[in-house]
């Protein structure tokens, strides 16, 4: 079976050569969900990287289930020379983690959750057990971008950052190569700009109902530019995809 097909796990670490072993989720769901036998293949990721195409020597299954993998082919992906990091507005119900699921899919190399003015998730209201909700919508965020990393067989599975305020969204501008604010009432296009070759790329997207007037001028003062995809409107879930499928295609991110 060639790589491009089989299936991924994510591991702490990966050696260059001998053998591994896969415990806990990842080997429950390599030996109870996937029911991975010996002489099987799977890819080893070590989400900063590092790929392991590894031969299955020993499984044991059930609770404290493990795999004894023997590393067959190693090798290492770079990030791309232009890094696109996403800051998603704090979305109402699962459309938070969609956008994190199509946003890692489409090659996002960080995410960072946007607290706006008019996002309904406030995320710091509340407590359940011993974390607050804010802890928990947080940790739902990193999992799904772990799981779509996976998904789309990614070498690198984005991190997602500690959520941010406006002004702190507009320090992080500044450290940037360029900066994007998506917006559906601004004329100019994403086709119209000289999009930098390398560095670090901002994608800004804003909640359901679209970012402040305050929150747009703090932005573009910070350095950022106001640009709209196309003839429609997206949705918050979708938009960053979108845009992380054109920057492939007008960079060289997808080359």
């Amino acid at each position: 079976m060639p790589e491009t097909t089989l299936p991924v796990f994510l591991a702490e670490s990966l050696p260059e050569t001998g053998r591994v072993s896969l415990d806990g989720e990842e080997a429950r769901h390599a030996a109870t969900v996937r029911r991975l036998r010996v002489g099987e293949r799977l890819v080893l990721s070590d989400g900063v990287g590092g790929m392991a195409r590894c031969v299955v020597e020993a499984v044991q299954a059930g609770r404290d289930a493990s795999l004894t993998l023997g590393i067959e082919h190693r090798w290492t992906e770079d990030l791309p020379a232009l890094r696109v990091t996403v800051a998603q507005a704090l979305a109402k119900g699962d459309r938070g983690e969609l956008a994190v699921e199509l946003a890692t899919e489409a090659g996002a190399d960080a995410i960072v959750p946007w607290r706006t003015a008019r996002s309904v998730a406030k995320w710091e209201d509340g407590t359940r057990g011993d974390s607050t909700r804010g802890e928990k919508a947080l940790g739902r965020w990193r999992s799904t971008a772990r799981a779509a990393a996976k998904q789309a067989r990614r070498a690198h599975v984005p991190e997602v950052a500690d959520p941010v305020t406006t002004r702190e969204l507009a320090g992080l501008a500044q450290t940037m190569s360029a900066t994007l604010v998506l917006e559906s009432g601004i004329t100019t296009r994403l086709t119209d700009l000289t999009l930098p070759a390398t560095g670090d790329l901002l994608l800004i997207v804003g909640p359901e109902g679209g970012i402040t007037d305050d929150e747009l001028t703090t932005l573009t003062q910070a350095g950022a530019t106001a640009i709209r995809l196309g003839p429609t409107v997206l949705r918050t879930s979708t938009a960053a995809a979108v845009a992380l499928g054109a920057l492939g295609a007008l960079t060289a991110r997808w080359q």
